[in-house]
C-alpha cells in the first residue's frame, strides 16, 4: 500500500484516489488591508454618534442656562437630522467629483467648524447655527463612510466591513454620554459648552486618518485612472484572479471595453454623475424602482421604529419610568449606549454567514415586541399614583432589550443593505436619496416626540412604535431578497420582483445545486 500512516494508526489510501486537481477547502481569511481601510473610513460615523449621545444629556444644561421652551428643545434636538439632510445630498454629487477619500476630509472640516461654534455659543441662535454647520458635516459623513467601504470591500466579508459605520456611530453615541457624565459637575453656563466642543477631537483625528487611506478603487475606474483602481484591488481581494474579476466587472458596469489594459483611459460624462437623477427618479426601470423602494423604505423604517426617540430623548423616557436623580439617569443611559455598542458585534460577525434577511427580519420582530413591552410598563408607571420599582425595572430591561435587538439586526443592515444594492453609476446618488430617506424621518421623528406624548401618552407613543415596527416586518419579508455572497455587480439580477421571497429561494436553491456540482 502507498499510503502513510495516521495518527491513530489507521492507513490512508487518499494517494491512490486519481483526483490530481484536488483542493481541499480554505477557511477564508479577512483582508487585513480592506479591514483597515473601512475600520479608518467608518470613523466618519463617530460624528453622528457624538452628537447624538452628547445632545441627549447636554440639552438638560441647556435649557436651564439657555430657558428655551419644550419646543424650542423638540428642534434643536431634531433639526440636526434636516441639517444632515443637506450635507448627504451635496455629498453624493461631491463624492463623484472629488472622489470618496476628499469627501471625508470635507466631512471632518465641517463638522470641526459646527462643533467650535456649538462650543462657543451665547445663546439659542448662535447654538442654531453652530448645529447647521455641525449637520452638514455629519450628513457628509453619513453618506460617503458606507459607499466607500462598499466599493473597497470584497463579497467574502462586505457585510462584516459595511456593519462598521453602524458600530462607529454607537461608539460614538457612547462616548457622547461618556462626555456628558464627565463635564455634568461643572458650572452650568460651562459643562454642556464642553461636552459640544469636545467634538472638535474626533473631527481632527479623521482628517488625519484618511492620508492612509487609498481610493474607492470603483471610483478610480469612473474616472479612467485603471492602472491606481488594479493597484487597489489588488491590495483589497482575496486573491489575484479575484482582483481581476473585480477589475473586470467594474469596467463592464462602467462601460469601459474589457480588453482595454491601459493605465489611464477617457470614459464618458455620464460616468461623473450626469443623468443620473434622470435614471433614479424620472424614468427608472422596474430593477432601479424596486431598489430605490428597498432602500428608502428600509431607512425610513429603522428611524420610524423609535430609535431615535430612544436615543436623544432616553433621560426624558428614564425620568417617565420613575428615576429622578440627574446623575441616575445619566448612569442609566449611558447603559443604553453600551448595550448597543455590545450587541452590533452580533451582526458584525452574523451577517456574511446567517445573511442579511433572516438577521433583518428577527431583529425587527424583536424590536416590535420589545416596544410593546416598554410602552406597556410606561403605561403602568403612568397611571400609577405611588412608584411601582418593578415597573421601573421592567421599562428598563424593556428599553435595553430594545436597543440590543434593534443593534443585532435593523441598525447595521441598514447601512449594508442600502449600500451595496444600488447599480455602481447610480450609488453615490442613490445612497443620498436613501440617507435622505433616514434624515426626514429622524427629523420628523424627533421634533415631535415630546409633542407626540403629550397628546397621547408616553405609553401610546411607544405603541405607535411598536405598529409601525410590524408594519416594516412585512415590508421587508414581502420586498427583500438575500444580498449575502453577491458582488455589487450581482445586485441588479436579485431585484425586479416585487415579491422577494420567490427570488430569495430561487438564489439558494442556485446556490445549493451549485455546491452539490462542487462536492
Amino acid at each position: 500500500m502507498n499510503g502513510k500512516p495516521e495518527k491513530n494508526g489507521a492507513i490512508s489510501t487518499q494517494s491512490n484516489l486519481p483526483i490530481p486537481d484536488f483542493d481541499p477547502p480554505k477557511i477564508p481569511k479577512r483582508n487585513k488591508y480592506a479591514l483597515a481601510c473601512s475600520f479608518l473610513a467608518s470613523m466618519t460615523s463617530v460624528l453622528l454618534g457624538y452628537d447624538i449621545g452628547v445632545m441627549s444629556g447636554a440639552i438638560i444644561y441647556i435649557q436651564k442656562d439657555l430657558k428655551i421652551s419644550d419646543v424650542q428643545k423638540e428642534v434643536i434636538m431634531g433639526i440636526f437630522s434636516l441639517y444632515s439632510l443637506i450635507g448627504s445630498t451635496i455629498a453624493g454629487r461631491t463624492s463623484d467629483g472629488i472622489g470618496r477619500r476628499l469627501t471625508i476630509v470635507f466631512a471632518g472640516a465641517i463638522f470641526f467648524i459646527g462643533a467650535l461654534l456649538m462650543g462657543f455659543a451665547t445663546n439659542y441662535a448662535f447654538l442654531m447655527v453652530g448645529r447647521l454647520v455641525a449637520g452638514i458635516g455629519v450628513g457628509y459623513a453619513l453618506m460617503i463612510a458606507p459607499v466607500y467601504t462598499a466599493e473597497l470591500a470584497p463579497a467574502s466579508c462586505r457585510g462584516f466591513l459595511l456593519s462598521f459605520p453602524e458600530a462607529f456611530i454607537n461608539v460614538g453615541i457612547l462616548l457622547g454620554y461618556v462626555s456628558n457624565l464627565a463635564f455634568s459637575k461643572l458650572p452650568l453656563n460651562l459643562g454642556w459648552r464642553l461636552m459640544l466642543g469636545i467634538g472638535i477631537v474626533p473631527s481632527l483625528l479623521l482628517i488625519i486618518v484618511v492620508f492612509f487611506m487609498p481610493e474607492s478603487p470603483r471610483w478610480l475606474v469612473l474616472q479612467g485612472r485603471l492602472g491606481e483602481a488594479k493597484r487597489v484591488l489588488d491590495k483589497t481581494s482575496d486573491s489575484s484572479e479575484e482582483s481581476k474579476l473585480r477589475l473586470a466587472d467594474i469596467k463592464e458596469a462602467a462601460g469601459i471595453p474589457e480588453h482595454c489594459n491601459d493605465d489611464v483611459v477617457s470614459v464618458s460624462k455620464q460616468h461623473h454623475g450626469e443623468g443620473v437623477w434622470r435614471e433614479l427618479l424620472l424614468h427608472p426601470t422596474p430593477t432601479v424602482r424596486h431598489i430605490l423602494l428597498c432602500a428608502l423604505g428600509l431607512h425610513f423604517f429603522e428611524m420610524a421604529s423609535g430609535i431615535e426617540s430612544v436615543v436623544l430623548y432616553s433621560p426624558e423616557i428614564f425620568r417617565k419610568a420613575g428615576i429622578k436623580n440627574n446623575t441616575d439617569i445619566l448612569v442609566a443611559t449611558m447603559a443604553v449606549g453600551f448595550v448597543k455598542l455590545v450587541f452590533i458585534s452580533v451582526a458584525t460577525f452574523f451577517l456574511d454567514k446567517i445573511g442579511r434577511r433572516p438577521l433583518l427580519l428577527t431583529s425587527v420582530g424583536g424590536c416590535s415586541i420589545c416596544l410593546m413591552a416598554l410602552a406597556t410598563g410606561l403605561t403602568i408607571v403612568e397611571n400609577s399614583d405611588h412608584r411601582l420599582t418593578w415597573a421601573v425595572i421592567f421599562c428598563v430591561v424593556s428599553l435595553l432589550f430594545y436597543v440590543s435587538i434593534f443593534a443585532c439586526g435593523l441598525g447595521p443592515i441598514t447601512w449594508v443593505y442600502g449600500s451595496e444594492i444600488f447599480p455602481l453609476r447610480l450609488r453615490a446618488q442613490g445612497c443620498s436619496l436613501a440617507i435622505a430617506s433616514n434624515r426626514i424621518t429622524s427629523a420628523l421623528f424627533s421634533m415631535t416626540f415630546i409633542s407626540l406624548y403629550k397628546a397621547i401618552t408616553i405609553g401610546g407613543a411607544f405603541f405607535l412604535y411598536s405598529g409601525i415596527t410590524a408594519i416594516a416586518w412585512v415590508f421587508i419579508y414581502t420586498l427583500f431578497p438575500e444580498t449575502k455572497g453577491r458582488t455589487l455587480e450581482e445586485m441588479e439580477s436579485l431585484f425586479g420582483s416585487f415579491f422577494s421571497w420567490r427570488s430569495t429561494s430561487r438564489a439558494l436553491m442556485e446556490n445549493n445545486s451549485g455546491d452539490d456540482l462542487k462536492s
